[in-house]
């Protein structure tokens, strides 16, 4: 729940190649279905958890089938069942970004829409984890075109949807055709009879656990501006002039929306980056990177992009447009005000969004409090600008870099003060190390003249 204690990945028995991905990814704490399901996922338990969607689900499922499998057997050993085309899709690419910290995992999806040939391709291509639609699944089976002999893991995602449309017997099949001595991972938002029927037919003493929607505790402060749309973009930015936070998430409905709010802040000489979709990995990584280590004070994402993400301390977070589900809403507002800090959730609507306003009150059974724009005024001191700034050397792990090494190079070489250095994230190929902004410069010229661990290496700073 919002203002629980967040748990870290790392008190989980996970790799320590999977938690250094988990981090550069932006997972820094666990969602309250996370820590609730993991520990016993990851024991081989079967699990029923209520969680609705944007709990960080994906995540917590992905995790244990993933620490399950054996890369070197190029066999099925995992199968998630989904009720639509656009559910697997999304859960094929969290699973692939989850997985990169082993070698070689080979995801294939299907689903309908797309033609049988290149999905029966891939399957005799060999895979390691198979995420479907429950009919386009079956079909695949009777064709004898999916073998289950090696499953180890079967999960049910969105039971109670695939239900509703009517997949029941579907599902049955499939797990029917799935090895006895498996382990079953069902998640639903709700718990209608059909879930119980499931469940006693296809789960072995199962660990239920369930989270409930989060709501706005009273350590967000929550506050509503109704906004022309003309007026949406450029009031973001008078709501970073007159809160000041020191990091803020702002969320936008688009990629295109994104991009706008970003360069309108950039251009009023706010430290804001984006994160969509059409990000290439590297790209998304110095994002996050930057973000998370206190170099970047705006990061305007979409929800597809931002999924599992969860920055500690986050101080602000601003819906630039309102989203239509309500608890997307209330998991966009969970990012600030946890570990008993208090934060700031300010949401901008317009007119034709009134709707969402008012399933949103449902939802979190309070009235919206809503204020005046002309209450804000800019603080004094100018643009708040963040304290660290992000330095990126062209040297990661491949090169066997260690942030100790990176701290000795800075300090003991160079004569800076622990406390002038922030964070140091290393991945395969690069290192990126927060530095006061004051000194950044500085350093970047003194670590092209020096070296790192004996050998020259080339850095520079991040920039906008």
């Amino acid at each position: 729940m919002i203002g629980a204690m967040p748990q870290a990945f790392d008190t989980l028995s996970l790799s320590p190649a999977t938690l250094d991905n988990l981090r550069r990814l932006g997972y820094l704490e666990m969602t309250a279905i996370q820590a609730a399901s993991l520990p016993s996922a990851l024991l081989g338990k079967d699990l029923i958890a209520q969680a609705k969607t944007g709990s960080g689900k994906t995540a917590a499922f992905a995790l244990a089938l993933l620490a399950n499998l054996n890369p070197r057997r190029f066999a099925v050993q995992s199968l998630v069942l989904c009720p639509t085309r656009e559910l697997a899709d999304q859960v094929t690419t969290e699973i692939r970004r989850l997985a990169r910290a082993e070698e070689n995992i080979k995801v294939v999806t299907l689903s309908g829409g797309v033609p049988l040939r290149g999905q029966t391709t891939s399957l005799e291509n060999g895979a390691h984890v198979v995420v479907g639609t429950p009919g386009r699944v079956m079909d695949h089976l009777d064709r004898g075109n999916l073998q289950l002999d090696a499953l180890g893991t079967l999960v049910l995602d969105e039971a109670d949807r695939m239900l509703d449309m009517g997949f029941f017997d579907d599902i049955a099949k499939v797990a029917r055709l799935c090895p006895a001595q498996r382990q079953t991972l069902l998640f639903s938002a709700t718990y209608p009879e059909g879930i119980a029927k499931l469940a006693a037919q296809f789960l072995r003493d199962p660990v239920t656990v369930k989270v409930e929607a989060q709501h706005g505790g009273e350590q967000i402060e929550q506050r509503w501006y109704e906004v022309r749309d003309s007026e949406r973009l450029p009031t973001v930015g008078r709501l970073l002039d007159h809160f000041r936070p020191v990091s803020t998430l702002a969320f936008c409905n688009t990629k295109v929306r994104c991009r706008d709010l970003v360069e309108l802040l950039q251009a009023q000489g706010y430290s804001a980056l984006a994160l969509h979709g059409d990000l290439d990995q590297r790209d998304r990584d110095q994002v996050l990177v930057r973000f998370a280590n206190g170099s970047c004070s705006v990061l305007v994402a979409t929800d597809v992009a931002a999924r599992g993400l969860d920055v500690a301390g986050l101080a602000a977070v601003i819906n630039a447009d309102v989203t239509p589900d309500a608890e997307i809403h209330v998991h966009r507002i969970g990012r600030t005000g946890r570990a008993g800090e208090t934060g700031l959730a300010l949401s901008l609507a317009s007119l034709d969004e009134m709707g969402a306003v008012g399933r949103i009150e449902q939802l979190q059974g309070r009235e919206s409090k809503w204020h005046q724009l002309d209450e804000l005024t800019p603080a004094d001191g100018g643009r708040l600008l963040p304290a660290m700034a992000t330095v990126h050397i062209q040297a990661g792990r491949k090169d066997k870099i260690r942030p100790g090494d990176v701290l000795g190079a800075l300090t003991a070489d160079l004569g800076y003060t622990r406390e002038q250095v922030g964070k140091i994230d290393i991945n395969e190929f690069a290192t990126y190390v927060a530095v006061q902004r004051d000194i950044a410069g500085e350093v970047v010229a003194r670590l092209n003249q020096g070296r790192i661990k004996g050998r020259t290496v080339k850095a520079r700073l991040l920039k906008d």
